[in-house]
């Protein structure tokens, strides 16, 4: 089930249709084709996958007075292990790039970085010469928007500079950029991507970017405050799968025993609390890390 950050980041680059041609030219370095519009096409693959299976995103990138398609950009928000992505997302860039008849890059998007070296894993297709390496947008590779200027150009950066980087020392920079360019946004967009930052960031930044408001910040948008709300019960989970992952892994380490980057980033990986109190328990009987993934026993 979709998460509340999923969405919340799939809606910065459906709102930003450039967005996608942005990060990958600016942020990954990947070319792409000067084009005059950006345009957000139908993610539905139902002719070749089950229906609750389909695309993020799909952007196309069109070119000249008759609007050929020059590069269509798959977006995929990706905030957890899923074994079905790996034979999901070459269905995906297939599939574009058939139905649009144009290259076709894959854009895996998220703010994790166990889960930027997950998703950045080479897809073997079996198909010699064919294997699908996905682009990933991972917090590292998101600009730190601070500039005022910057933030009114691209507002839907400098949301997702708050989402990758609102927990660092950045955050009050990025919290002021963005409210000092809000003015310019509709009354809906000001609304949602201002309760998007202020949930993002610290709590430091955020009682101090209220301060400045004098009256006081409200959640403004009924999308946003129901968002806001189970974001904030998600990031209490999120705190505590974080600590699990982290005693599973201390538990390892000091038995003596070496954890593997696989079995490392699997767990750091996890959004199951099950799963992880199991780890732990595993953890102080197993000879070998490895034998922490097993599927069997307790």
């Amino acid at each position: 089930m979709p998460s509340v950050t999923h969405d919340a980041l799939v809606e910065l680059f459906k709102n930003r249709p450039t967005l996608a041609a942005e990060m990958l030219h600016d942020a990954l370095g990947h070319p792409v084709p000067t084009f005059t519009e950006a345009r957000v096409e139908s993610s539905d693959f139902t002719e070749l996958v089950p229906s609750d299976r389909r695309a993020d995103v799909v952007v196309v990138l069109l070119v000249g007075e008759q609007q050929q398609p020059a590069m269509a950009i798959v977006v995929e928000v990706q905030l957890g292990v899923d074994p079905d992505k790996p034979y999901v997302w070459p269905v995906y860039v297939t599939q574009t790039r058939a139905r649009h008849r144009c290259p076709t890059r894959l854009l895996v998007v998220t703010i994790g970085a166990a889960m930027a070296r997950w998703s950045a894993r080479p897809i073997d297709t079996g198909h010699p010469g064919w294997t699908l390496t996905p682009l990933v947008l991972g917090p590292q590779r998101v600009p730190v928007v601070t500039d005022v200027e910057q933030a009114k150009a691209a507002p839907e950066m400098a949301v997702l500079s708050a989402m990758a980087h609102g927990q660092s020392e950045a955050a009050e920079a990025i919290g002021e950029a963005f409210f000092a360019a809000a003015a310019g946004l509709d009354e809906e967009r000001r609304a949602v991507y201002g309760d998007l930052v202020l949930s993002s960031l610290n709590a430091a930044a955020r009682r101090r970017l209220e301060a400045m408001m004098k009256s006081g910040y409200q959640f403004q948008s009924e999308f946003a405050r129901g968002y806001v709300a189970k974001g904030r019960q998600e990031g209490r989970k999120e705190g505590i799968l974080e600590a699990k992952a982290h005693d599973v892994l201390a538990f390892l380490e000091a038995r003596g025993l070496e954890v593997p980057a696989e079995v490392r980033e699997r767990v750091l990986a996890s959004t199951d609390l099950d799963e992880l109190d199991r780890w732990i328990r595993r953890a102080a009987v197993i000879s070998d890390a490895r034998e922490l993934l097993a599927t069997t026993g307790s």
